[in-house]
């Protein structure tokens, strides 16, 4: 069978900058915004920067070169992809293409509440959303509006994956990318100039070692653990994906590196914004940093409330989150995309109309699971929360066992080797990635795996 790009027409990056600007935009999405500078201040701040960046440069490594290796080696999508490399393992090509089809309409939800905030603050609103909370649920509680801007989120997503690789979403990146990196800088840089920053700073780059035992030190690698498996797209399918559009010739080991410094600089850039922000007008309370939805939506805009130019930074803060939002939405949609045209034979626009179509009905899920149909529960969640946990604690620790078993163990590392040395005359990283694909990933897979469930992690 020929490559997605071959057979569909589908084209490819055109540019090593500018499939790293898409890969790392992927990878940059809200959970570097909202969820690492929470988990930085709840487990021991530096301490876990460090474990993060251990990680990062290993376990992150691994799985991520390894899965832009298999795009890149099959030519195809992630159903495709599994089944070229072993037969037996085409169930994975399967399991890993459901996990993006699971995320992305919830995402856009997500999304949709980000453009909310965001035309809020614009209009100069942004004192109506702080508070206790009673303007974020209102909202969300409310399906008509919500719907809306779900609708205008998906839309915009859509719209660039129509486009196709490289003039949709390799000219996008190659855009939003250094405004976001741009505003990210800036935005720290002007938290850290307000009084009584200082303290925040302290509190989020110094490791804290108050109460430290080796319990807390598991919990500090779980959490890193999964934050950087949520942060660097591993597992849905997007860097095979990826990997199928990436020109033979370029370093595939070199782009890799450049990915992880993009997205682990958004993230550590991020904390340097909201933490410092955060305990400057919470009075030093590090119960303020809540994760999820409540600091987004809830913690955040009391904070820009009460600053002076609050609407300004407010307005540019979510203009971030949305760049963040979007990068991330249209890899997953592509990943959709690429699955259809390939098992469908479809052409690009109609594979984005029914993946617009998939994305409405389970988004709409998502959008009444807090509203109209809010005492409906799966296993006592709602849909977006199920869709959540579902995906991210289950199914994606799952495929990247899993693909660590199927190229550890069964391909042998010497599949990925191959291929990194189509485009490098030596694989700086070969023992490393031996030894983390054969024995230690697979550890930590079981890790993220039972963290959940057993509650002395």
């Amino acid at each position: 069978m020929s490559s997605i790009k071959e057979s569909k027409g589908n084209g490819g990056f055109g540019s090593k900058l500018g499939f790293v600007l898409a890969a790392a935009g992927s990878a940059v999405g809200l959970g570097n915004i909202w969820r690492f500078p929470y988990l930085a201040a709840k487990y021991g701040g530096g301490l876990f920067l460090i474990v993060y960046i251990v990680l990062a440069v290993t376990f992150g490594f691994t799985l991520m070169i390894t899965e832009i290796a298999i795009g890149r080696r099959t030519g195809k999508s992630v159903i495709g992809a599994y089944k070229t490399i072993n037969k037996r393992f085409s169930f994975l090509g399967w399991l890993a293409a459901l996990v993006p089809v699971i995320i992305t309409p919830y995402y856009c939800v997500i999304g949709g509440w980000v453009l909310k905030y965001l035309v809020t603050f614009w209009e100069g609103s942004g004192t109506e959303a702080a508070g206790d909370g009673s303007f974020f649920s209102g909202f969300i509680g409310s399906w008509s509006e919500p719907t809306v801007y779900f609708a205008v989120f998906l839309i915009l997503t859509a719209l660039v994956v129509m486009l196709g690789v490289e003039k949709g979403i390799e000219r996008i990146s190659k855009l939003m990318m250094p405004v976001l990196v741009v505003l990210t800088i800036g935005i720290a840089v002007y938290t850290l100039t307000l009084e009584g920053a200082g303290d925040g700073l302290r509190y989020y780059l110094l490791p804290n070692f108050d109460g430290f035992t080796f319990e807390k030190l598991l919990k500090t690698v779980a959490a890193a653990m999964g934050q950087l498996f949520y942060s660097m797209s591993l597992a849905m399918g997007i860097m095979v994906t990826y990997g199928s559009y990436m020109r033979k010739q370029d370093s595939l080991e070199q782009s890799v590196r450049q990915i992880e410094i993009f997205d682990t600089g958004i993230a550590i850039l991020a904390g340097l914004i909201i933490v410092p922000a955060v305990f400057v007008f919470s009075g030093g309370d590090a119960g303020a940093l809540n994760a999820g939805p409540g600091l987004m939506f809830i913690t955040l805009p009391n904070v820009f409330a009460s600053m002076v130019g609050g609407r300004i930074f407010g307005t540019v803060f979510f203009v971030l989150v949305a760049l963040a939002a979007m990068t991330s939405s249209i890899s997953l949609m592509e990943t959709v995309v690429s699955i259809i045209m390939e098992k469908f034979r479809l052409r690009r626009i109609p594979a984005c109309l029914i993946t617009i179509g998939i994305c409405a009905f389970l988004g709409m899920l998502s959008v009444l699971g807090y509203s109209a149909w809010d005492t409906v529960k799966i296993f006592g969640m709602q849909f977006l929360d199920f869709f959540d946990f579902a995906s991210n604690n289950i199914m994606m620790p799952i495929v990247a066992l899993m693909t660590c078993v199927l190229i550890g163990w069964v391909t042998k590392p010497k599949y990925i080797e191959d291929e990194v040395l189509e485009s490098a005359e030596r694989f700086k990283g070969k023992k490393l990635v031996n030894v983390m694909l054969r024995y230690i990933c697979i550890i930590c897979m079981i890790i993220i795996l039972i963290t959940p469930f057993v509650t002395v992690l």
